[in-house]
């Protein structure tokens, strides 16, 4: 069902997002009505809403329903927070994904934006991400993270792992996980099978020790694929998959490691691009940047990965 409220996690209190959502929505309008959690003090003063046209409408969690939400209003859900010390912004950032996936958990909506937080916060060697944090309160085990251009995305199959640990972590079953999610959520979402081009971990797919995981793992994941009707190439190398004549023949680039496939996308589309996560019973994105302190107060962030975050939501 569309129009169904796009529930809005604002996150880090020190980050841009509010910056870049009071920019949003005041150059695009959505159909979806908006409700955000966060601290009401810390938008009014992020948010400038003394020079905006945009309302508030102050809800209760405990009692919410599609009639008392407003289209032309932020609707909005005050998270308490004191003061700003390191132990009174974990309590808030705890507060705020419990509303927003409680929320979720009670059908309310299917539609999830999280603004970023800052890991030294909220997240410990349990939960390397948020995104496995949000897996856990869903208790689902297989996900994957894709970076979603219309023209191409990429999906690493690890993420946010010291490089040495990458080469542990790379098995045949996590590739054909994430290759499956890709064609399950490309199925789902856009009604078509995706081009699947699977980059090798080594440079060239080569190695110069006896094993090579390219030979020995990532081949015969391809090969599996490709035998249940996944549309499916590789490996390729790392440092050519992304010229523009190969490219341009694939709907999604996978990469064994994190860095290897989101340089490439930042390089080529910068914020252009949103961080959908594959596998939740939800559509959950987030902006394709991190809280950005250095950029904070100074209104000179780029809201652009922030307005394709809503359309894609709103439109669904």
């Amino acid at each position: 069902m569309k129009n169904k409220p796009i529930i809005i996690i604002a996150g880090d209190p020190d980050s841009i997002f509010i910056e870049i959502l009071s920019k949003t929505l005041k150059t695009k309008k959505f159909k979806s009505p908006i409700v955000l959690i966060c601290n009401k003090s810390v938008f009014i003063n992020q948010f400038n809403i003394k020079n905006s046209i945009t309302k508030l409408n102050i809800l209760n969690p405990k009692d919410l329903n599609a009639k008392i939400l407003f289209p032309d209003q932020i609707n909005l859900i005050n998270v308490n927070l004191k003061n700003f010390t390191k132990q009174n912004k974990l309590k808030y950032l705890k507060e705020s994904f419990e509303i927003g996936l409680n929320l979720i958990k009670k059908n309310f909506s299917y539609k999830l934006i999280n603004g970023p937080i800052n890991k030294e916060f909220f997240l410990n060697k349990r939960f390397p991400g948020l995104t496995e944090y949000i897996a856990h309160s869903f208790k689902v085990k297989k996900i994957g993270m894709l970076i979603f251009n219309k023209k191409l995305a990429v999906s690493p199959v690890t993420t946010h792992l010291p490089i040495k640990l990458v080469s542990k972590k790379i098995t045949k079953s996590l590739i054909i996980e994430k290759i499956f999610l890709i064609n399950e959520f490309y199925k789902k979402n856009f009604n078509f099978i995706p081009k699947i081009a699977v980059t090798g971990l080594n440079p060239h797919c080569e190695s110069i020790l006896k094993f090579n995981e390219d030979k020995s793992i990532v081949s015969k994941a391809i090969d599996y694929a490709k035998k249940r009707k996944i549309n499916v190439e590789g490996p390729y190398s790392g440092d050519t998959i992304f010229l523009k004549l190969n490219r341009i023949k694939f709907d999604v680039i996978v990469g064994m490691y994190h860095d290897q496939v989101l340089s490439p996308i930042k390089t080529l589309y910068e914020f252009d691009a949103i961080n959908i996560t594959m596998g939740l019973p939800f559509l959950r994105i987030s902006p394709d940047h991190g809280p950005n302190r250095k950029m904070f107060g100074k209104n000179k962030s780029n809201p652009l990965s922030l307005i394709r975050s809503l359309e894609f939501l709103d439109k669904k």
